[in-house]
């Protein structure tokens, strides 16, 4: 199963996240199908690939709760309904 969630990357303590398509199996930071996005928790900064998560939200891809969250901030589930 294709599931949307966050890749770490960054140094220790100044960490941010990709959002990114991945198999359920494989690891956290292991190689993503598709890289979609971008969050920085620290500086609440979010850069997201809208059309790109749309298209994976329709062909059956699951959030992760946060990256859940973070789409619903972004309000793109409207996108993938409409």
């Amino acid at each position: 199963m294709i599931k949307l969630r966050l890749k770490r990357y960054g140094k220790k303590r100044e960490v941010s996240y990709r959002i990114v398509a991945m198999n359920s199996s494989d690891r956290r930071d292991g190689r993503p199908l598709e890289e979609l996005g971008f969050y920085n928790p620290r500086t609440d900064e979010t850069r997201l690939n809208v059309p790109a998560i749309v298209k994976r939200l329709k062909d059956g891809a699951q959030p992760t709760e946060t990256v859940r969250s973070i789409l619903r901030k972004a309000n793109v589930f409207e996108q993938v309904s409409a």
